[in-house]
């Protein structure tokens, strides 16, 4: 397996990883777990970030096109009450 792959799949299980944290700390009742999982979610957050700067760096990946500034304002604008 070269490198590219196991970046992309590193990455994608993170971010699996990350919708599950998502889904039990929205439903954890008690304070101690829902924060303990909160800081493993934000470990991970961190982790995802520095391993996609890394595979931006070596030309794993490359991002899309920045969406013009009309209309960042205007899905803020919708989702903004």
């Amino acid at each position: 397996m070269d490198e590219k792959t196991m970046v992309s799949d590193t990455l994608s299980m993170i971010n699996s990883s990350l919708v599950g944290y998502a889904n039990v700390i929205s439903q954890a009742e008690n304070i101690e777990l829902r924060q303990t999982l909160q800081q493993i979610r934000n470990n991970d957050e961190t982790s995802q970030y520095d391993l996609f700067k890394i595979a931006e760096q070596k030309g794993f990946y490359k991002p899309a096109a920045q969406a013009p500034e009309a209309d960042v304002v205007n899905v803020k604008n919708t989702f903004v009450m």
